[in-house]
């Protein structure tokens, strides 16, 4: 069986991204590899920083990895706050102050449409390679909902009345960008066994 590290902590991510991969390919989490560290995340790209996580972790313990990073992108701010959207509102990164910020900062403006942006960086057998998933929407005007995390209560996805917040786990992940880089991401993994 071959082992490959998820630069992540988050034992849900770990498992829901399990469930997807070929049976042939045991994922590994940062706790596994005994990685206590917390990973840099200073480039100025969601991929960028993707791909500095995923070559960390190759450099400094030696394992196939991938790693990902999301982005909120917000049309009417010239697509902040990207990057730095774990971290809008301050170096707490607290989700509320971060929504507060954002609402704020479109109260006045008319275009409200936004997209979030996962990219997954995969390096195996000395490999680079990415995979990007978008989901495009809109920020809607009040926090709706008490699921999933982050800006989930205030990002509407196109098509949909529902917030993320509102939306159930299941119905997220069959539309969510970080859903369609790991669906990209397994495609790969198993047209290569």
């Amino acid at each position: 069986m071959k082992e490959l590290v998820f630069a992540t902590n988050n034992l849900n991510k770990l498992k829901e991204v399990q469930s997807l991969l070929p049976d042939d390919i045991k994922l590994l989490s940062l706790a596994d590899i005994g990685c206590k560290e917390d990973i840099p995340e200073t480039q100025l790209t969601i991929e960028g920083n993707a791909i500095m996580k995923a070559t960390f972790i190759k450099e400094r313990y030696g394992y196939d990895c991938f790693a990902d990073d999301t982005g909120l992108e917000v049309q009417a701010l010239n697509n902040e706050p990207g990057v730095f959207s774990a971290r809008y509102a301050g170096p707490q990164r607290n989700a509320n102050d971060n929504m507060d910020k954002l609402l704020n900062e479109l109260e006045y403006k008319k275009n409200r449409s936004a997209r979030f942006k996962t990219v997954i960086a995969l390096i195996q057998d000395d490999q680079l390679k990415t995979f990007t998933g978008i989901c495009e929407g809109e920020i809607s005007k009040t926090k709706k909902g008490d699921q999933g995390f982050g800006y989930d209560p205030i990002f509407r996805p196109q098509g949909h009345i529902q917030t993320f917040g509102q939306l159930d786990l299941k119905k997220k992940n069959k539309i969510s960008h970080r859903a369609k880089a790991i669906l990209q991401l397994c495609n790969y993994l198993t047209d290569i066994e």
